[in-house]
């Protein structure tokens, strides 16, 4: 868990996130829950994390998903540091993609 989180959680949204059952129910709560942009860094967040957990280099990422230096450079943090949720997620879904 990241340790700089200062406020306290509430937790009725993670609750309702993990009764849901299909994507496309995921797909339907994040929709209503965020903006088109918060969205999409979501997405790219974790794109990008997928690609520096399987050893891909800066340059590279930055060409195939945008995400600026300092996107990846944070995801990297987070995945040096914390990343319990991004390595569980990705030992969940791997060969999936």
């Amino acid at each position: 868990m990241n340790k700089n989180i200062k406020k306290p959680r509430h937790m009725a949204v993670y609750e309702a996130i993990v009764t849901l059952q299909t994507v496309e129910e995921c797909i339907a709560l994040f929709d209503d829950l965020l903006s088109v942009a918060e969205l999409r860094a979501m997405e790219q967040r974790y794109q990008v994390a997928k690609m520096l957990d399987g050893g891909m280099v800066y340059s590279n990422i930055l060409e195939k998903t945008g995400a600026s230096s300092a996107t990846i450079s944070r995801v990297n943090r987070t995945l040096q540091n914390y990343g319990e949720g991004y390595k569980l997620a990705f030992k969940r879904t791997k060969g999936q993609e």
